[in-house]
């Protein structure tokens, strides 16, 4: 439980240098401590984890950015002005009513673009597989 409370803990970019540590140390404790064969062999993901992919933790800890563009909390949502056609399928599709339109016409464009409000977004993807000009991008 307290390995999955510190793994959840830097999923949401809340997590330190120290949290890494101290995940390490009591994934060995708990392997060398454990009477049975599940709590000696279940720290085992997160030990190769932290072996072969440090640099993705590392990248939530202090970048606060994930790499593998799966933790909700570290991702936003773009839309690029110039690729977007001012349709507004997205804005259709999406639960939270995130999406409205902009000022900015771009070059050659009809429609103003449309723009997603951090603040209301709730990271779904609805936008992403909406929008057939690919103009959302996952950051």
């Amino acid at each position: 439980k307290r390995m999955w409370e510190i793994l959840d803990k830097i999923t949401k970019g809340k997590g330190t240098l120290e949290d890494l540590d101290k995940l390490e140390e009591l994934a060995y404790h708990i392997k060398a401590n454990s009477l049975c064969g599940l709590g000696q062999t279940a720290p085992n993901p997160v030990l190769s984890t932290l072996r072969c992919f440090r640099d993705e933790y590392i990248a939530h800890v202090v970048d606060k950015k994930c790499p593998a563009g799966v933790c909700k909390d570290l991702l936003s949502f773009e839309i690029e002005k110039d690729k977007c056609i001012g349709c507004g399928m997205c804005a259709k599709q999406c639960p939270a009513s995130a999406i409205t339109r902009t000022d900015y016409i771009a070059p050659g464009k009809k429609l103003a673009a449309m723009e997603i409000d951090k603040n209301k977004c709730v990271k779904c993807g609805a936008c992403i597989a909406t929008c057939k000009f690919k103009a959302i991008i996952k950051k």
